[in-house]
Parts: structure tokens; sequence; C-alpha cells
């Protein structure tokens, strides 16, 4: 059967279980959405700026698993893409992202609404296609889908000019995909492995490191098994948060920059660190020179150009992190004395590091006058379902909710953690809400960031996804204040929002319901009638204004030489 290439292209994602796209019509694309109109398979959702589809999008990712898809016209529209495509690349979030294009006939010319997108977004994406022949679309968009969720995971950018939409032929959908020169290698060596059990049996201080690789590789199971069997402490960055429980006795929950005190001193005093699914960021390793000195490294991911990218490796094990862990876990089904003979020797290090968690615990001091962005936190946590899904911006909030929100499962957390990306939250949430319609979902957000992507409202109210906005409201842009306070002199240029927005006229004015809380006592109620609500809400938080995120490694400082009072 003969088919043009836009409904082509809409048969491709059918044929990859495509459920929800989230799309901006344009010139270049018209096609598509006029064969998008009799798909009823596809759910599409409007959203009111292309860099908020393309990050709803990835929300989708993120919290399914599945790969997110996003389209967007050509020219400004593309250009509104790079900035969600930019953040998906930077976390591995695997996507699909389709762009119109001029006509093949004028690339090149300066055509209306022209741009090269693929050239604009090569350093950001896995790979990225133009296509000039329809007999390719299918073969192409097959290539996308796999080259998106393989191996390390990525953004794929497909760029579809108007004349090869219009232009026919027959539609077949190849069963598999081989590409010369990508051959993701997902099994990790078995000698490697078998050396990997050993080192960590020799241990007398080891700590696993874990990273958002184990979230992406769906490996978490195999992550809590081991770690538990073996009673070693766990860290883990802010993009591998819920990958192992937060309640779990040995978890010490996030390293770095803003990490715990617990976690930090372990990382310095180890003598083993296994590195799962994680790329040693210079926000975890604060002074490369001085990292974990007496630690040998181990270091687990499906992406071997990561491994000793930035940090010297003793063992590395190139593979998917779901299958290594798998056959470290039945190594040591074989070496149960040895297990035991482990077990007896940590309780020393546990005593050490029961010591930190003592010393130094994550820890605030609630007034009755002001509310503390924390208090806020811990009473979301407290009065939240168990598996709700929390989204943030980027700033202090996130760092705080990083500390104080507990994470025991994974695909609970959506943070731009590479690119630091201010206005991700709202429609990465939104993206979250779309998949799982039933599920709490929770964006926590800055007043700087909610502003971002403010526009996102009018999609939640219209697509009745029931998200509930939290802003922590402390008329500052919160983090660089906190670095012009503390290495600055208190200068704080260009960081105060001086003028007061009204959040709760602002969610009623698109249709939603606002609540508003300035004092301690007013937290929890707001809490309890924003979760209440059946629809989109906003609840605002009037926090202390000069309140930091700590303890805080400094810029060029140790992971050990932390600021836990300032």
């Amino acid at each position: 059967m003969k088919m043009n290439g836009a409904r082509i292209m809409l048969e491709c994602l059918k044929k990859e279980g495509v459920d929800t796209v989230f799309g901006y019509p344009g010139g270049t694309v018209i096609n598509i959405y006029d064969e998008l109109f009799s798909f009823k398979e596809i759910r599409h959702i409007l959203p009111r700026h292309e860099q908020a589809g393309t990050h709803a999008a990835d929300g989708y990712a993120r919290a399914t698993g599945k790969v997110g898809v996003a389209i967007a016209t050509s020219g400004p529209g593309a250009t509104n893409t790079v900035t969600g495509i930019a953040t998906a690349y930077m976390d591995s979030i695997p996507m699909v992202i389709v762009t119109g294009q001029v006509p093949t006939a004028l690339i090149g010319n300066d055509a209306f609404q022209e741009v090269d997108i693929i050239g604009i977004t090569r350093p950001c994406t896995k790979h990225s296609f133009l296509i000039k022949d329809v007999k390719d679309v299918a073969m192409i968009m097959k290539k996308a889908f796999y080259i998106a969720r393989s191996g390390r995971p990525g953004p794929v950018l497909v760029d579809l000019p108007k004349d090869v939409q219009i232009a026919q032929t027959e539609f077949i959908y190849p069963e598999s995909v081989d590409i010369r020169g990508y051959k993701p290698n997902l099994e990790g060596h078995f000698r490697q492995v078998e050396k990997a059990v050993g080192m960590l049996l020799d241990s007398q201080r080891p700590v696993m490191y874990v990273g958002g690789g184990v979230v992406l590789g769906d490996a978490a199971d195999q992550l809590t098994t081991l770690a538990r069997r073996l009673t070693v402490p766990v860290t883990t960055t802010l993009m591998g948060l819920g990958s192992f429980p937060g309640n779990d006795e040995n978890s010490l929950g996030m390293l770095g920059m803003h990490g715990a005190y617990c976690a930090n001193m372990a990382m310095t005093h180890s003598d083993l660190i296994v590195a799962v699914g994680a790329r040693f960021d210079d926000r975890v390793t604060g002074k490369i020179a001085t990292f974990a000195p007496n630690a040998k490294i181990i270091h687990i991911d499906v992406d071997p150009t990561s491994i000793k990218k930035n940090v010297r490796v003793d063992l590395p094990i190139v593979g998917d992190v779901q299958d290594v862990l798998s056959k470290m876990n039945k190594q040591l089904d074989k070496q149960k004395e040895k297990v035991e003979k482990f077990l007896s020797t940590l309780g020393p290090w546990h005593a050490d590091i029961a010591g930190w968690k003592t010393k130094h615990p994550l820890s605030y001091k609630q007034s009755s006058t002001i509310i503390k962005p924390q208090y806020v936190i811990q009473k979301l946590r407290e009065l939240s379902d168990d598996d709700a899904i929390v989204s943030t911006d980027v700033g202090q909030h996130q760092m705080w909710t990083a500390q104080f929100f507990q994470f025991n499962k994974p695909r609970t957390l959506l943070s731009s953690g590479g690119l630091g990306t201010m206005g991700y939250g709202l429609p990465a949430a939104m993206g979250a809400q779309a998949a799982y319609p039933g599920r709490q979902v929770i964006t926590i957000c800055g007043d700087g960031g909610v502003q971002m992507n403010i526009q996102e409202m009018a999609t939640l109210v219209q697509n009745r996804l029931p998200v509930k906005i939290v802003i922590l409201n402390n008329n500052f842009l919160g983090m660089v204040r906190q670095w012009q306070e503390l290495f600055f002199d208190k200068r704080y240029s260009q960081t105060c929002m001086e003028l007061p927005i009204d959040f709760i006229k602002l969610a009623e004015a698109y249709g939603a319901k606002g609540f508003h809380a300035s004092k301690p006592d007013e937290v929890e109620k707001v809490i309890r009638q924003g979760f209440a609500e059946d629809g989109p809400v906003i609840m605002e938080f009037k926090v202390a204004r000069e309140e930091k995120v700590l303890p805080m490694v400094p810029a060029g400082a140790s992971l050990n030489e932390m600021v836990l009072n300032a």
C-alpha cells in the first residue's frame, strides 16, 4: 500500500509502540498534522512552547523508560527544541525529535523558516538524520529509535523536508536494523567481572558509587541485591537517586558538591570504589588530584568513552549495568565462604560511617515565624504517595529536594543533572503525568525557574493533567545569590527578583487552583489542600530569603573540605 512520507513517519511511531507525542504544528509539518488527525492510537499533546514540548518528552521518557517523542516545525520551531535536546543528551535520555524542513530543493537557499538544524544539534544529539528520499523514511525511523534506546541512550533528531512528507512510496517497516560502526557492547566480560568480585571481597572500606545509568539500565533490583547482600554502603549522584532505597541503612544519600557529609567522607576514606553507571562528574569529584586518594576504582558503564575520562580506573568493565551486576551476583553465589569472611571484616567501616552520619547529619532549624524550604520538602515527602513522581527545576530547591525528599524507587526523580536547565521541572512533570495519569506527580520549583515555562499551565489545564506545582519563593535566584554571599562579599548583582508575582492569581488566570503559605503552621494545610484537588495546582511557599544549601564543597576544593555552616 502506497503512503506519503508524513503518514509513513506516523505509522513508524505506531510500530515502535509510541502512544504519546508532544508537538507544535507549523508550515513544514502541516502534512504530518493532517495525517495525525486520523491517528486515534497516538495521543498528541500541544505544549505552548517547543522547548517545553521537548522537556515533556524527556520527562515522559525518564518516568517510563520508553523513547520520548517530540515534533516541531522548521526554523524557530526547531531551534526552540535545542535546549531540551541538550538537556536529554547530557543526561542520556532516549528521545526522537522530528523536525520539519523546507523542501529539499530549497535547502541552503535561506528559504523562509529554514535553519540547518542538523548542524545546530550535531554536538548535542546521539545521531541526526536528514531524510532526502521518501523511500528512506521507514528505515531511518527504525534506526532513530534503535540508536535512541540502545547502548548509552540519547536523543536522535530526524529532519523531514516538506516534499519528502508529500511524496509517496510503499510502506514496509523493517523487522531489524544493522548499523555499521554502531555495535554497543552490552555483555560485561566474565573475566573482568570475576576480578571485580575478587577486588570487592578483598576490600575493607568499599563504597558503591551509583549514577543515572543504573536507573536508565533498569538495574536497581540487581544493585540493591548486591549492596544488601554485602552490606556495602551506597552513595548516588543526583541522577542516581532512587536506584537504591534512600531509607536503607546502608544508604549514604547523595555525594558531591551538595552531598551528605557521610557520603563525601566515605568516598575520601574508602579503599575501593565500585562506580556503576556514573561518569565522575566534576560536581561529584571535587578536586581531582585529591579525589579518593587511597581507593582502587572499578568502573562499570555501557559507554566505553565514559571510562577513564575523568579519573584513573583500576578495573574497567564495559557492558550493560544490569548484565554486569547480575553476573556479579552469580559470582557471589559461588563464593559463600569468602562472602562470610568479607562481612565479618566490615564492622570498623560501618562504625566509621555511622559516626559520620551522627556527627554532621543533614539538618536545619525551623523557627516559628519563617518557613524553611527544607521543612516544606520534608512535609511533601511525609504527605505524598509512596510512588509519587517528583520533578525539579534547577537551583537551591533542586538540591534541597535531593537532600530531604527521600527517594526509594527508580524513575521517581526527574531532574536536569548534566545541563542544569532552569525551566525543566514543570514541562517534565507534564510529560510524566501524561504517561501516568493515575499517579501523583509533583514539580518542585523556585520562583525564578518556574517562570521560564509557566505558560505550560495552560497545557496542564487543557489536558486535565493534575500536576502539583510547588514554588519555593524567596524572591531570589537563590543558588547564584548563595555564591554571591559566600564568595563575592554579598554583592547581589541581578539576582534579586523584586517584582512580587501573585502566583495564586496566575493559577486562577489559567483556570487552575492556587494556595499560599507564608507561616510555618500553614505549610501542612496548603499541601493537603493542593493534594486534595483533582486538577493542576500551584502551591506557593514564602521561604527564608537567604537560606543556603549546605554542606557545600567550594569550587576547586576536595570532597572532604566541606562548608558545613556559614
